[in-house]
């Protein structure tokens, strides 16, 4: 007797925590590996070649933002570039205080708060708005507080409620108190495409595996600061500052998802804004009393990707719904994957609406449908009912 499968529906909702490979990239990536498979370092002529690729990928990436070559840095991912110019800044640039969030990511709170205890660099946080916007008035206040050697550390947009916010003028203000500015770009980079001529930041990090690339690698942009040192030791790959043999195949792929991210932008940010826009109309319609947290739902302050909301009602609060949803073939998270399995709520969240807040998080991609919106909406009303 043949045992007959049942091939359950999958639908992924967690983009933003990270996004399924393109199709082009992976190929791309095969034939790197294949075909150019040596150490940049060596200087034969197969070394040579993976040298010239990974350079030539460097080029192109720094050509879509606006920045030099020279000024990028290959690491393993957001994490890494996070810690190397927020611990940097503090050893080697003389920066005496840092200010940031309590919604930043984790790479950023915990780096910080471990180099203000480790150093004595003062931290201090700026106050959000009353639905999660940083407040621009009170970053400006602290700026104007202290001649010391300022570090600011915003992120362009909130991982969890998509929040944006406005490094142009955040730049601007950083140039007027002589702060410096770092950005972690990780979930806006290929998804907005913000010209870094016209901003003033002096730091950016991003991640590949967020815009349809690869996990594993990402890069940090350091303009004018050639004090920085490694954070690793080793060897001189990455112009001496960042050692170990680099990954070819991980920079090849992220320029490749990159380029294809900035191609097609235009289209492929009209169909997830409209799977978005679907997702809250029907949640309105199918809850009337559903919470969209903070400005989840406004396209002109929040990513287009991401919609992030709290339903009254007691199984709400609990890690099962998420198993729940799972066991229907539905992935999506409370919020940073990086939190995962905390029981307190969200600490987004927390600094909005107070203590013990959850809420679920959608993040949308290019190959998702509204078919899977429909469903995921009708599947959350079975399980609550």
């Amino acid at each position: 007797m043949h045992k007959m499968s049942i091939q359950m529906k999958k639908v992924y909702f967690d983009n933003a925590a990270t996004t399924p490979m393109r199709e082009d990239v992976i190929n791309y990536m095969v034939e790197l590996m294949q075909d150019n498979f040596g150490n940049p370092s060596s200087i034969h002529s197969v070394g040579r070649k993976a040298k010239a690729m990974m350079e030539l990928s460097r080029k192109k990436i720094a050509k879509h933002l606006g920045v030099k070559s020279s000024e990028i840095i290959f690491t393993s991912g957001g994490t890494e570039a996070d810690n190397i110019i927020i611990l940097g800044a503090v050893k080697d640039l003389g920066v005496k205080r840092i200010i940031t969030s309590k919604i930043e990511h984790h790479a950023v709170i915990n780096s910080s708060e471990f180099i203000s205890e480790k150093s004595g660099v003062k931290l201090d946080y700026v106050s959000l708005t009353k639905v999660g916007l940083i407040d621009y008035t009170h970053l400006e206040q602290l700026l104007a507080e202290s001649d010391e050697k300022t570090l600011v550390s915003l992120m362009h947009i909130n991982n969890e409620l998509g929040h944006i916010t406005d490094i142009k003028y955040v730049g601007e203000l950083c140039q007027k108190y002589k702060a410096l500015f770092h950005s972690d770009t990780v979930q806006s980079l290929g998804f907005y495409p913000v010209d870094f001529t016209d901003v003033a930041v002096d730091f950016i990090t991003a991640s590949a595996h967020k815009f349809y690339g690869p996990k594993g690698i990402g890069f940090a942009v350091i303009k004018n600061q050639p004090k920085i040192k490694p954070l690793i030791y080793g060897g001189s790959q990455e112009r001496g500052r960042r050692a170990g043999t680099e990954n070819t195949f991980g920079v090849g792929g992220m320029e490749k998802a990159l380029t294809l991210a900035y191609e097609n932008m235009d289209k492929e940010h009209a169909h997830v804004k409209m799977l978005k826009t679907y997702c809250i109309d029907l949640l309105k319609e199918t809850f009337p009393k559903v919470r969209i947290n903070g400005l989840s739902g406004d396209f002109e302050k929040s990513s287009h990707k991401v919609v992030n909301f709290t339903l009254p009602h007691p199984n709400f609060q609990s890690d099962m719904l998420i198993l729940q949803l799972d066991m229907h073939g539905i992935s999506c998270s409370k919020g940073s994957a990086c939190q995962s399995g905390s029981q307190i709520g969200s600490f987004v969240l927390n600094e909005i609406y107070g203590e013990n807040q959850h809420g679920l998080r959608v993040s949308f991609s290019i190959n998702n449908t509204k078919e899977e919106v429909a469903y995921f909406v009708k599947t959350l009303k079975q399980i609550l009912d």
